[in-house]
């Protein structure tokens, strides 16, 4: 019987999740997730193979694990930023930074763009995890909307503009020139959706 690590089995599945996920994060940022297979995730992890095999099927159902996870936690995470601001301009560029700083492992990592090498199902997993943040910047233009803060819009398409704008840059490692680049951002996307001309916090 396989070493049980923590606690309890509960705490041993937890944590050798927690390994498979890091280990899939680490390979994917040196390489293309379609060069990586679950013997180097487990051995990456330091987990044996067959352990992988008792969480996740495959590759892509262990990619849609982590996932699932890092959109449930980051979701909260910005929910608890955003519940201490309350004009929906400054929840507007709480957000715009909340996503520019997000490390998006899966869009920079090296090799074919992820559309390209997953199944249809996979992809559409995939979509509903991103509905999960599109719902709060969604919530966040209607209040503006609705407090004329923003001027009436199409707001499903705006999401998808204000969304692709974010998760298509780069931000420098450097602290200042990483400020310079989500200073520009907020302009850009408050500029792009008619917010009220505020001073930045």
């Amino acid at each position: 019987m396989p070493k049980i690590i923590g606690n309890s089995l509960h705490e041993h599945r937890q944590m050798t999740r927690h390994k498979l996920f890091t280990a899939l994060s680490t390979l994917m940022a040196e390489r293309g997730f379609d060069t990586i297979t679950l013997a180097d995730i487990a051995q990456a992890a330091g987990v044996g193979r067959t352990a992988v095999y008792n969480h996740f099927s495959d590759k892509e159902s262990l990619l849609l694990g982590f996932i699932t996870h890092e959109t449930e936690q980051y979701a909260l995470t910005l929910e608890r930023s955003l519940a201490e601001v309350e004009e929906p301009v400054d929840q507007l560029r709480t957000y715009i930074r909340q996503q520019a700083q997000l490390t998006r492992v899966f869009h920079l990592a090296p090799g074919p763009d992820l559309r390209t090498v997953l199944s249809r199902s996979t992809l559409a997993r995939l979509r509903e995890h991103a509905v999960v943040v599109e719902s709060i910047l969604k919530r966040i233009l209607h209040d503006g909307i609705e407090t004329g803060a923003f001027p009436p819009q199409d707001i499903d398409p705006t999401v998808q503009l204000v969304n692709a704008c974010l998760s298509g840059r780069l931000i420098p490692e450097e602290p200042q020139a990483r400020e310079r680049a989500i200073r520009a951002t907020e302009t850009f996307v408050l500029r792009a959706v008619g917010a009220r001309p505020t001073v930045a916090a």
